[in-house]
């Protein structure tokens, strides 16, 4: 897919929250269906096909937009049935991506994506393997109003549980405000340090006064008495 992708500039939300957006190269026009449309052939290195049986044994998935709609979907799966020894685990990459897209007049309402799981690469081995990355795309019409569609996305439980938490942001964010209560203690600390400094010096001050006033009341006193004495 390289030379379809072009980045989209983050506002300062989406950098705080460690979204790095992308344009994806699949075209979904207002009900116009598509079937089984290839997007592109690639040739995947071994070292490729390594890094996305990683990618799949960590759970990774992807995440897009339509018409500002988030859709999320696994990259792969794997094959665990009858197996004990996670040495013989299948992996498999899904490069068939089927869109479910709900529309009430001229407005688009849900959108969903399907990964087929008839239509996958084998990735457990460490070798060289051709792709042909494909999508599907099918309009339905619904009543819901466009004023409810998002009801839907507003319920976490709608989604599934490990794909509600997002490690990036939230190590960020706690990097952040360690950061920043890190430099206000430091700026708190020297202005508290300077103040101690001034008030105690201006202490001292007032200290000296009262001691050498004191001494000038006391000679003022007893000075005719010490004269007398020397008389």
């Amino acid at each position: 897919m390289a030379g379809h992708e072009k980045e989209k500039t983050e506002a300062l939300g989406e950098v705080l929250n460690g979204d790095r957006l992308v344009s994806a190269p699949y075209e979904l026009s207002f009900k116009k269906e598509k079937d089984s449309k290839v997007v592109c052939k690639r040739k995947l290195t071994k070292e490729q096909v390594a890094q996305f049986r990683e990618a799949v044994k960590k759970d990774y998935y992807f995440q897009m937009y339509y018409d500002d709609l988030p859709i999320w979907g696994f990259i792969g799966t794997i094959d665990k049935e009858g197996k004990t020894d996670p040495s013989e685990y299948k992996y498999f990459l899904y490069k068939h991506i089927q869109f479910d897209i709900l529309y009430n007049k001229d407005r688009v309402i849900e959108i969903s994506a399907r990964m087929d799981p008839h239509s996958v690469v084998d990735l457990t081995e460490d070798k060289d393997v051709d792709v042909e990355f494909m999508y599907t795309a099918k309009w339905k019409e619904t009543d819901t109003s466009f004023e409810k569609r998002m009801d839907k996305y507003s319920q976490s439980s709608s989604l599934p549980h490990h794909l509600e938490i997002h490690w990036f942001s939230i190590i960020n964010s706690c990097v952040t405000v360690l950061l920043l209560t890190g430099f206000l203690a430091t700026i708190l600390m020297r202005v508290l340090k300077n103040d101690f400094m001034k008030y105690d010096f201006l202490a001292h001050l007032s200290s000296v006064g009262h001691l050498v006033a004191y001494n000038i009341i006391l000679l003022i006193l007893f000075s005719p008495l010490a004269s007398c004495f020397r008389l």
